[in-house]
């Protein structure tokens, strides 16, 4: 992926607009309660600034309707947490897209929410060019809206004077670059969750490039079944047994297996007080739910994870947040972190584990993309990258 990046280029005295992603969560009265988001737009909007560029920012925020801003849609409170991190006033403005407002060399402003500008989510071509007239260099950050063809994302790219990636972008391409387009093998993805059905594809598009596919999770309940195992009262998706099947065939023509729990952690519900009991597979009762790999299972997916070249990590392989079924996500994120192998996590679940085990400093690259990296995953092109390999020269 040949993108244009921002620490490439000189923004001296020029216009700048970055589109950041800062829809971080607020409480009832509007205050931030976490702004990992923002800190981490700040390297591209600093080094912009830094050159004495005029900064122009934006984001979404919520979902909020097209032609309006409610109170709870306004980035005020966002403008607010900029200018105590950069020590310096960020000023918001509204009703922007018509251009008349001044921005000074060294200044930064943030314009209001894009997503209540009629047009932004269709990818409206006369708004696009209203917003790109308003720059001379374009600065798209916002990986966690990558997926999404819309004004702010894709079209303002095809329309100003030079489209480029920010710090976090850039960051993003490389890591995803690394691991997909020219990994170290073996290549090892490591996929859990609650559900096939919300990974099928991910599942079936890694099986054609991946060394070993490990399921986890009540993904790993489904692949159990399809395998002729008793997996009693746990989560499972029964209908989906067949499309497991045709995930470990892919991988069986590659000569390579999915490789199963041979022992499991069951108990009677999902609890903090849910008494735990660690059994070989082949002993499930009818009433057992497995909520996590056993220690043999995980011991050799470990040694796995200590052979892999690339790691790919998305989703537990069990019910973590409970100490009683967290061993099993405990030790292969331990594998991880001790591996020499280069690895990118990513969704939600994932970095819930990473800051539960403390080894953030051990991973390789730590995806904010979410659903983005999700499709990346499935191997769709993500128009917003797209936008920006078109402008490459």
């Amino acid at each position: 992926m040949q993108v244009k990046k921002l620490a490439e280029l000189d923004v001296s005295g020029k216009r700048v607009f970055i589109r950041a992603d800062l829809n971080v969560p607020q409480d009832e009265a509007g205050h931030i309660t976490e702004d990992t988001r923002i800190r981490a737009s700040l390297p591209s909007i600093r080094y912009c600034l830094e050159q004495n560029a005029a900064v122009m920012i934006t984001s979404h925020l919520g979902r909020p309707s097209e032609g309006k801003v409610g109170a709870e849609d306004s980035l005020a409170p966002v403008a607010a947490r900029l200018s105590e991190l950069l020590q310096k006033p960020v000023r918001l403005v509204t009703d922007w897209v018509e251009g008349g407002f001044q921005v000074n060399p060294g200044e930064a402003v943030l314009l209001e929410n894009c997503r209540c500008n009629v047009g932004e989510k269709k990818n409206d071509e006369a708004l696009s060019r209203k917003m790109a007239a308003l720059c001379d260099v374009y600065v798209n950050d916002a990986f966690g809206t990558a997926h999404r063809a819309e004004a702010t994302t894709h079209g303002i790219a095809r329309f100003a004077p030079v489209a480029c990636a920010g710090m976090l972008m850039g960051a993003e391409i490389d890591a995803l670059s690394r691991a997909f387009l020219s990994p170290r093998r073996p290549l090892v993805a490591i996929v859990g969750g609650a559900k096939v059905s919300s990974k099928l594809t991910i599942l079936k598009s890694l099986a054609t490039q991946v060394d070993q596919l490990i399921v986890g999770g009540g993904i790993a309940n489904t692949f159990l079944l399809a395998s002729g195992a008793r997996i009693g009262d746990s989560l499972a998706e029964p209908d989906l047994v067949k499309e497991a099947h045709t995930i470990m065939d892919m991988m069986l023509e590659r000569g390579m297996e999915v490789p199963l729990p041979v022992d499991v952690v069951v108990a009677d519900e999902v609890s903090a007080l849910a008494r735990a009991n660690k059994i070989p597979v082949r002993e499930v009762g009818a009433h057992d739910r497995i909520l996590d790999i056993g220690p043999k299972s995980a011991a050799h997916l470990a040694q796995i994870i200590a052979d892999a070249g690339t790691i790919i990590w998305n989703g537990p392989v069990g019910v973590f947040e409970y100490a009683q079924f967290a061993g099993g996500t405990k030790m292969l994120a331990s594998a991880i972190a001790h591996s020499e192998a280069f690895s990118i996590a990513g969704g939600g679940d994932t970095l819930a584990a990473i800051a539960k085990f403390d080894i953030a400093d051990n991973i390789g690259y730590i995806s904010t993309g979410g659903g983005a990296f999700l499709e990346f995953l499935e191997g769709k092109t993500l128009p917003a990258i797209a936008a920006l390999e078109g402008r490459f020269e």
